[in-house]
């Protein structure tokens, strides 16, 4: 008899407290990058966001924690555009570092978090989780859908193509930038969802179309709820397979009230309540990775508050991603559903 309503929301609940009660190993890699987009100061991002209490808070977990620091990239001095795209050389180097690094704290057994830094490092750390865990999905939460091809994109930022380098349906259509040699394709547009879209380009609302490619826009958001985007999220994802996710956070998906330091702001973005769900019903799963924190930007806060507001913001996402939960984690109740 299939479980239903109240029953099938307990049992979730307590087996997602026996999940956090089990040992785990989650490891946290800074990548302090910016040249993916034109505003300085979002390299800052993983400082400020340690700052707030991240490792603190996930000390109080029944984790192992291991805090790996920073990446320490090399900067091309000389680094012309490609077909308008800025910074390719440095972007790539970056990303092929952050791989390899990401690669082997996953194959270690550590479930991986990268804070950055520009989304432009998502090439770099879904790339690495995908040499560990091939069959991996991918959960991207932002306002933007970051799948422009240098042939779309209107600026030539790399923080806005990063999709577009993942997937093997536009493998055509990507041309052998400089500093990418090594990136190959690895992900299907049906193992990705998007969730809080409301800023996109036209080039990649047809790529959306074109690929068939799951999304739920701010309006889809307002029209179903998010307990039914969540749903169906994970129908689209999982049915076929259990299998590992990469959860891909800008925190531009909230609206910008909440997450005010961050270089691509967006009116009409996620309320913290939606937000903290979508990374709560994510751990509830079992099956979160490795997940990213990115476009934190300190230079960009109107004052102090508003940087700490946005940085208290990412830690929170985190520590919901990773088993915090808002009734409280209570491991102990009822024993005989968790053994």
């Amino acid at each position: 008899m299939a479980l239903r309503g109240p029953v099938l929301r307990l049992l979730r609940t307590h087996l997602s407290s026996c999940q956090q009660s089990r040992a785990q190993s989650v490891a946290v890699l800074g990548a302090p990058f910016s040249r993916g987009q034109r505003r300085r100061g979002v390299e800052h991002g993983p400082k400020v966001i340690r700052d707030a209490g991240l490792i603190e808070r996930l000390s109080g977990f029944d984790y192992s924690v291991h805090d790996f620091g920073d990446l320490d990239f090399h900067h091309f001095e000389k680094d012309e555009p490609y077909m308008d795209v800025k910074s390719p050389r440095n972007v790539g180097a970056a990303n092929k570092m952050l791989s390899g690094a990401v690669s082997r704290a996953v194959g270690a057994g550590h479930t991986l978090v990268m804070l950055g830094g520009d989304h432009s490092l998502a090439i770099g750390s879904v790339g690495g989780h995908a040499q560990q865990s091939p069959d991996l999905c991918l959960i991207w939460v932002d306002a933007h859908a970051d799948i422009n091809t240098p042939m779309t994109s209107p600026s030539g930022n790399l923080h806005g193509l990063p999709v577009a380098f993942m997937l093997k349906e536009l493998q055509d259509k990507m041309p052998d930038i400089p500093g990418f040699s090594w990136m190959k394709p690895f992900l299907s547009s049906r193992d990705l969802v998007y969730i809080g879209l409301r800023d996109v380009d036209p080039g990649e609302y047809h790529i959306l179309k074109n690929l068939g490619i799951q999304y739920f826009t701010m309006r889809d958001i307002d029209r179903l709820g998010i307990q039914r985007v969540m749903e169906v999220t994970f129908d689209h994802l999982l049915a076929r397979k259990q299998r590992p996710i990469h959860l891909s956070f800008d925190i531009d998906a909230f609206d910008p009230s909440l997450a005010p330091a961050t270089g691509t702001p967006v009116n009409g973005g996620l309320t913290y309540r939606e937000g903290i769900y979508i990374t709560e019903e994510i751990h509830n799963t079992g099956l979160l990775s490795a997940m990213d924190l990115v476009e934190v930007n300190p230079m960009l806060g109107a004052s102090r508050e508003a940087v700490e507001a946005t940085a208290s913001l990412a830690v929170d996402v985190i520590a919901s991603s990773l088993g915090q939960t808002r009734e409280g984690a209570h491991p102990f109740l009822l024993p005989s559903v968790c053994c």
